[in-house]
């Protein structure tokens, strides 16, 4: 007999290391940068969320871009932070990175496939976006070092969470939650640009 399938219970599992992961560093020397570094993707839903749907996107796309994508991500994610550490003012961040959410939301709904240049280049704008906002937000007298070293592992985390969701549902059975899920992903990215208007 077949076993039925759940494409729920690998994104449960996820969600349920989280804290788990957050919690396995509980302070030392650099507590101030790398913890706090490690928990602030974990704080802004719409960080959390694009991150994991860019994992989920690079899975589905499948070959190379399963993790050029994420790479992509990354090595922009630090060249912003290294921006927003300089203090220097990207226009728009916050609505920006909120967008993100909803072309992130948009292309699992229509199950819209890139080519590999055009997927990393999308990656890499999401990053540097999100990068400047993170490095914009260190807190005083934190480790720069350490808390940048902290959210790039921890978004490196969630790619890889995102990355073992979508592979797990790149059957055709499952593309129903996943356009319910992109739906979900897109609303949630136009609240947030509403609140970083407001």
């Amino acid at each position: 007999m077949k076993p039925t399938p759940r494409p729920w219970l690998p994104l449960a599992a996820f969600l349920l290391g989280l804290p788990l992961m957050a919690g396995a560093h509980d302070g030392g020397a650099h507590a101030a940068g790398f913890a706090s570094g490690l928990l602030h993707p974990l704080t802004g839903p719409d960080h959390l969320l694009a991150m994991v749907a860019l994992g989920v996107w690079a899975a589905l796309l499948g070959g190379a871009a399963t993790w050029r994508l994420p790479a992509a991500f990354l090595l922009a994610m630090a060249l912003g932070s290294t921006i927003g550490l300089a203090d220097v003012d990207l226009p728009g961040v916050e609505a920006s990175i909120a967008a993100s959410a909803i072309v992130l939301g948009a292309l699992l709904v229509f199950d819209l496939r890139a080519p590999l240049f055009a997927g990393s280049l999308i990656a890499a704008v999401a990053g540097l976006l999100h990068g400047h906002a993170h490095g914009g937000e260190l807190p005083l007298g934190a480790d720069a070092l350490g808390y940048c070293a902290g959210f790039l592992l921890c978004t490196a985390v969630l790619h890889l969470g995102g990355v073992m969701i979508g592979s797990s549902l790149r059957a055709a059975a499952a593309r129903p939650f996943l356009r319910g899920a992109g739906a979900a992903l897109a609303a949630s990215g136009m609240f947030f640009v509403w609140r970083a208007l407001a």
